[in-house]
Parts: C-alpha cells; structure tokens; sequence
C-alpha cells in the first residue's frame, strides 16, 4: 500500500489539471504578443507548428538572415506538448553527437533572455544521476570516457558530494553519481514565447490561429499551402506540428511512424525542509527508480517512467486522429500507474512521504519508435523537411532550430546527426511496429544503456531475408533498418542467451571461432540488409561523375566510391558496380539507405539528369561467402571460370550458382578471397543450401557481423558512421585512394577538398593496439596523452590474429606516427596504447599479389 504524498487518494480519477505554467519556478507572467495580422503570398519557408522546436528554427533562420520565413500554428504558441512539460535540460546524452545538440539549446538558454528582454525562468542547480548497482557505475565510466572529448562538463562523483548537492537523499544505497554543472530546468512556455519575440525581432512572421487545411507539391518543386486566413507558396515546408505531425504528413501521402504516450509528473506544496535550503536542489535522476526529481519554488517536481506494460499509449489519435481543438488540454490523472515509483521515491527521499500533491500533469508527448525525434528532409518528397517526435523537445529545441536552419541554409548538416535521420524509417514501419517500439522506448527510459544493445519488442518485421527462418534458430540475430541479420552464432552447449555486457561476454568465444573459420577456411554471411539501388539511363555516367569522387569504374568492374558534402566531408560511402554501359547497382550500408537514396535523388534532380533510379533493397537478397576455400566451393556450382586471372579483383559478371541467377562481385570486407552475391530474395534459400552443401569438404560454417567487424578492422577498412562521416573529410580519414582530384569531373565537395590539403590536416585517423584485461574498444572513447584527452577512438575489437585490442582514433597529426605510445580510456582506466602500422593483417588481394611479384623473382 503507498503511504505518503498526503492528498493522493482524493488525486486518482483526477479531472484536467490546472496549467502546469502557473506552478513555474521564477516564471514570468508576460503574456503572449497579439498575433500579426500580417499576410505573405510566397514564404521562403514554411513552418507548421508553434511549438518550442518550430518557433526555435524559426527564430534561428530569421536571425541567421533568412527572408520570408513564415510559421504557421493551428491554435496558439506552445498548444500541444510544450506548454505542459517539466522543463527539463541537460547537457548529457548517451549518444555522441546529441549532446552537442543539448549544449546548444542550454547556450543558447543562458543568453535568450538578454537578447530578447523576455525571461525565460531559467534554472541551473545542475544535474544528478544516481547509481545504486555495479552495473550502473559501470555504465557511468562508459559514458564518462564517451563525454571526454566532448565541450561539456561531467563528473563521476561519490555518495558524499551527491549528498551535498541533494540533502534530502537518502545514499544508503548510492554508490556514485554521474554530475553535469549547468543542468536545470526551464520554463517552456516562457522558452517558446522569449524565441517567438526573437524571431520577430528578426523578421520571421508567426500566423496564428491558422491550421493548415492542405497541402500541394507544384512541379517546381515549390508548395502551396492553405489555411483559412490565405495559402502561402513556399519554396520549402517543415512539419514541426507535434502531435499532429501525423495528420500534416497524411496530407501529403506520409505515414509518419509518432504515436503520443501519456506522461505523469506530480508537484508538490511547500515542504519545509525544501524551503530551509539555502541553495536550489540539484536535478536528480535515480534511474533504478525510474523517475527525475527537481526542485519547484519550495515543492518538489517528481515524473516516473513507468515500465511498458504500465505506461498508456493514446493509440487511438494514431487510428483516429487528434481530437479537433486538442491543445492545451490534459488527460486524467492515473497515479496507479506511478504507484510503485513514488515508493521508491519515498524511501530514496524521505521527505516526500509527508509532502502534500498539490497537481498533476498528464499529458500528450510524441514517441518515434526508437524514441528519438525525427529532423532533416524527408526522401520521397521534394523539399519537404520534418522536425517531430520528440520526446524531450525542451532540451532539443534550440539546438535543433540551430542544426536545422545551418542545414537548411548551407546545404548540408553541420555536424553528423545520421541517428535522426527521417528517413531511417521506412514502409516496413506499421503502425503495430511503432506502438510497440514505443511502449519499449518508454519503459526503458532509464535502463542501463550497453554497447552492442539490441531491444526485441515488434520483431521481426516484415523485412526478414530468405534465410532468417533458417538462421534464426542458431544465431543471436541483430536489428539493422528493419531486417533482421545474424550477429554470432552459437553451437550445441553453449550459452544462446542475450546477455549484454560493457565487458566481454558470451559472444566472445563463438565471434572468436567465427575469425578462424574465414581466415582458415570458408564462410558464409547473409548481407542481404544491404541499401541497393539501381541507376541507367542516357546521363548515368555523368550524374555517377559528378556524385563520387572517385572515377566511375569500367564496364565490368566494381570500386569503392564516396559522396562528399560541398565542404568535403564524406557524407557516404557505397560500392559502384559497372553493371553494363549506363546501368550500375549502387551498394551502401543498411542504416543509410534512404539517406544515401535520398542525396542521390535530389542530385539527379538538381542537375537534370536524365536518369533512372530504383531501389531494390527489398527484392534482392545478398550472401557473402569468403575465405582461403571460398573459391573451391563456388566453382563447384557454377560453369563460370573464377581462376584470378578470369575473375579478377573487383569484377563484376552475372553468373549461375546452383541454377540461381546471381550478380556476382568479386569484393568482401572481410578482406579474404571472396564473393558477394547479389540475387533474388525468394531465391535466398535454394543459394543457401547448396552452397553449404558443395562445402562440406571444405568445412564451410556461418558467421556474423560481430567476426565481420574484427576481419575489416585488421584489414584497416574504415566503415562509414564510424571512420568517416559528415564530421571528418576523407583525406584525415585515410581515403585518398579513393579521391582522385585530378579527374574532370567537378564532383561535389572537390573544390573544398583541395583547399583542406593545401592547409593541411590536423589531425589523422590511426590504428591503435592495446593491451587490456576483459574489455575492449567499442569507438567514441577519449584518447589520453601526457594526461590530456587529445582525440578519440571511432571503431575497435579485439583482434584474434595478435590477441589484443584493436581500435581507430582520431588524433593530432603530430601523434599519427607509428610507434607513438598514447592511451584509451576503458570504464574508468587508461590503457597505454600504440600507433600501429596498418593494415594489422594485408588483405588477400595484396597476399596475393606480393606472392606472385615474389614467384616472378624467383622465376
């Protein structure tokens, strides 16, 4: 029975709450500008939302010099999820690159009431979250050396200091916190309107009440949108609408993958204890609890994240629609749901127990399936960007105005931002797959986040390969873009489970056996997640030209090619086979196949190519069979002579394997003797079992990605989104081979990219071994030198070959030489670590062609 928060009985069944704004910590009570009654017929941008993320990116664009930017909202600035939230801001995140996003919105934060004279009641007590489990301190250190190399601050601090900082906390079962100065919490709705008068002042125009009635794409490429006040004809549209983002994209013919869930906080009166503080409590987070807590005037704020089964899914907007007129309103209080969070709430602080509720919220927010907001343009759909789904819009939204409006503005993001890429989502996303999804991403708001996480709600999806029935039994399978891929197989004995670890695990052995098998003999790996597209027509070659920066290959013969961003960076890498004249597949990883289908579009638009281009990840299945044998198998099943004189190194030629029509690539990232093998999904099977059938004598085994990733990093292959991305250039990369500046295509970025070299690289990519005990790299860990952190690391894993830990990092050029000592931080130790010269292990290509310069000699 829960004992304690005196008023919450009578709580239960609670009608709609009184205005979270009212209960503000130091909030103004300025009140809203009248609207403008103002109209424009054409609008470089329109915004659709008045939210704090709309009126953000309307206010950076206006600043930033954009004319015509108009914002249009249905109701009133802040009707939806802004108005409501706890305000909340902190510069932590687990990911990398969102916490650049968090330090823009609390810089931005600090200085929004000087340049628009609005406050904006704004508190920074800071931040604390608390560990009361080995496991949870483990995953502080891991996120302590994630956060090195970063601007922010963040401390690892013990039970005493967090103690000082929250003097109402119980520490008997605390063991450490993870500390972040500067973090606190604002007022949302002071927040959205300080951004409004800025983007005002600026010269953005914000339209309201007026909901969008329909919108039409024009030929080009321009939009028309209707709203009962006028239409507006806008060069370029952002969905910015919150929980009716839905609704905007159905309009259009989009099926966003949002769905709004209810979330709870309860507030306090005044609790003496509270109010004797001379000093403003830190937020505190206590993540086994599951719930935040933080000081409102002399009350406390608490909001639990219920577990999954608990948590309430408004799953009827999603089939339904949003209410007409919903905005400023609540849903009923529903405290049996937070129930056992509040005990254990009570008991970490024990003066809740006699604390008086005096409100509670609960209301709308927006859920993606992986619980993080959805930002950039949309591929399908000309001009038409999204900024949605997010489940913390406070803390993102100055940061994402800041991001979107440079990208909007230059062309391209400006900082790597792939985790949020909307088009990560695609038709395999339902409906059923979302609410699902969502309800897991709730529940675990506050789990312990592992490297290599894999979380299992709404699998599978439509999108399995041919052999994921056949597979699935005997391998731990893996979540990349919808399809399900095999990370390790397991033999009878040993351990199948899923047991994630920030140390080695049971996957280590198994990964182990895996490395052997495709250095030793032969092995088979389904690759079929593969983005594959195909493009032919009268201009294909040019339009290849001027994309990569690499030459476009010969008929007949694959190569390696990057898209570069017009400031160099590499912002993808794919695989470009010849196919015949004209006609080319175009491979690329599974995480960025709309990304990259979506850039080449909008290029073969731009230019006026006359080009076709089709995707067919979905219709074509991929096997990669590599190793010292892998050319003994396939012989076996096909007539095709695949001596290395007649199927050289990156050729490509349609064959027979088994009867199966394949496009055949001579190309593997394992970096052994192998072939991919490009055929029909429902083909996938028949291709499986007889390959596994003609290797018998050659001991042909299975193996994952998890072996995959070992083999490529002894072979120094970099992998885009961890070596390259649109953070780095390729040259600092290590991708000259693949950059030929002197073809006479002007390929995107060329021009910026000789003028990186002729400045000069500050830093490099290098290969670094290490000595550890039972950890190993992951990538994004700080890189220490003389007692500084001076990079970080991108990729590692441990190297079967010279059993030590293998990683590459990013460090000053004057730290890039082979031999150099630095060291890498692994959960809260540094380990000496050293340059080493790449690759660790030649690939068979070059094995091969050294041993035939060495039998030339000797001939």
């Amino acid at each position: 029975m829960l004992r304690g928060l005196r008023g919450l009985r009578g709580l239960r069944g609670l009608p709609l709450c009184a205005s979270p704004r009212r209960l503000r910590s130091g909030s103004s009570s300025q009140g809203e500008e009248k609207p403008d009654m103002t109209w424009k017929d054409r609008a470089e941008i329109v915004i659709i939302g008045g939210g704090c993320v709309g009126v953000s990116l309307a206010y950076h664009l206006a600043k930033a010099g954009m004319r015509d930017v108009v914002l249009l909202e249905k109701s009133e600035l802040t009707a939806g999820s802004t108005w409501h939230a706890a305000g909340l801001t902190t510069y932590f995140h687990p990911g990398i690159n969102l916490k650049k996003i968090h330090y823009d919105s609390i810089k931005l934060y600090e200085k929004l009431e000087e340049e628009t004279g609005q406050a904006v009641g704004f508190h920074q007590p800071g931040s604390i979250r608390l560990a009361t489990t080995p496991v949870r301190v483990d995953e502080f250190k891991y996120q302590m050396t994630r956060a090195g190399w970063h601007a922010t601050e963040q401390y690892l601090i013990g039970p005493e200091k967090v103690q000082e900082m929250f003097p109402l906390l119980n520490v008997d079962k605390v063991l450490a916190g993870l500390y972040n100065p500067g973090d606190g919490h604002i007022d949302p709705y002071s927040l959205t309107m300080a951004l409004a008068a800025g983007a005002r002042k600026y010269g953005a125009l914000l339209k309201y009440p007026a909901p969008v009635t329909s919108l039409a794409p024009r030929s080009d490429g321009t939009w028309d949108v209707d709203t009962p006040q006028g239409s507006v004809r806008a060069k370029r549209l952002v969905n910015a609408a919150g929980f009716w983002a839905r609704e905007v994209g159905k309009m259009i013919g989009l099926e966003h993958p949002l769905i709004p869930v209810q979330h709870q906080y309860l507030v306090t009166s005044t609790i003496p204890e509270v109010k004797a503080l001379k000093r403003e409590l830190a937020v505190l987070r206590d993540l086994e609890g599951s719930y935040y807590v933080r000081q409102e005037r002399d009350g406390l704020l608490l909001g639990p994240y219920e577990r999954q089964e608990k948590m309430r899914v408004q799953d009827s907007w999603v089939t339904d629609g949003v209410p007409p007129g919903f905005g400023k309103e609540l849903f009923e209080a529903d405290l049996d749901r937070i129930t056992e969070h509040l005990e254990i709430a009570m008991e970490m602080i024990p003066v809740l127990k006699k604390a008086d509720i005096v409100n509670v919220v609960n209301g709308p927010i927006t859920y993606t399936p992986d619980i993080l907001p959805m930002v950039g343009p949309h591929q399908g759909v000309r001009n038409y960007w999204v900024a949605v789904g997010f489940g913390y819009g406070i803390i993102h939204a100055g940061g994402i105005g800041k991001y979107l409006s440079e990208w909007i503005l230059q062309g391209e993001p400006p900082f790597d931002l792939i985790e949020l890429d909307p088009n990560r989502y695609g038709r395999w996303t339902t409906p059923q797959y979302t609410e699902a999804k969502a309800r897991e991403s709730y529940g675990f708001n506050n789990v312990v986040g592992y490297p290599k996480e894999e979380r299992f709600a709404g699998r599978p999806t439509q999108r399995v390969s041919g052999l994921y029935s056949i597979l699935q039994p005997r391998c731990s399978m893996g979540f990349h873009a919808g399809w399900e891929q095999p990370h390790w197989f397991y033999k009878p004995g040993q351990d199948t489970q899923y047991r994630p670890s920030f140390r080695r695990t049971n996957w280590f052995e198994p990964v182990g056996s895996e490395y052997e098998q495709v250095m030793q003999k032969v092995g088979v790996i389904d690759l079929s997640p593969f983005g594959k597209f195909h493009i032919k027509g009268r201009d294909s070659v040019t339009l290849l030209d001027n994309l990569f920066a690499n030459v476009v290959p010969k008929v007949g013969f694959t190569n390696i090619s990057h898209m570069l961003t017009p400031r160099g960076r590499v912002y993808a890498e794919l695989t470009v086979s010849h196919q015949a004249p004209g006609d080319f597949l175009l491979v690329t990883g599974s995480g960025s196949e709309l990304h990259d289908l979506r850039w080449i579009e909008e290029a073969a638009i731009r230019g006026g190519y006359e080009v076709e281009i089709s995707n067919t990840t979905d219709e074509l299945g991929v096997l990669g069979v590599a190793g010292p044998r892998a050319r003994q198998v396939l012989q076996k099943l096909t007539s095709e002579d695949l001596s290395d004189g007649a199927f050289k190194f990156l050729q490509v030629k349609p064959l027979k394997v088994a009867h199966v029509p394949v496009t055949a690539i001579r190309i593997s990232y394992t970096g052994e003797l192998g072939w991919e093998l490009y055929h029909r999904r429902e083909d996938s099977p028949a291709l499986y079992e007889a390959l596994m059938n003609a290797g018998q004598e050659e001991g042909i085994a299975d193996f994952g990605t998890y072996a995959l990733n070992v083999l490529r990093l002894e072979k120094a292959f970099r992998a885009w989104g961890a070596e390259m991305n649109c953070d780095t250039n390729p040259l600092e990369a290590g991708l000259e081979p693949f950059v030929k500046l002197d073809k006479p295509a002007d390929f995107i970025g060329k021009h910026a990219l000789r003028q990186i070299k002729a400045s000069g690289l500050k830093r490099r990519l290098v290969c670094l071994t290490l000595a550890t005990d039972d950890v190993d790299p992951e990538g994004n860990e700080s890189v220490w030198y003389e007692g500084k952190v001076v990079g970080n690391t991108t990729s590692g894993a441990y190297s079967y070959s010279i059993h030590k830990s293998l990683a590459f990092a990013y460090v000053p050029v004057a730290l890039g030489a082979v031999g150099q000592q630095v060291e890498v931080e692994l959960l809260g130790r540094n380990y000496p670590a050293v340059v080493t010269r790449e690759p660790l292990v030649l690939p068979e290509p070059v094995r091969s062609r050294l041993q035939k310069k060495g039998e030339k000699r000797l001939g």
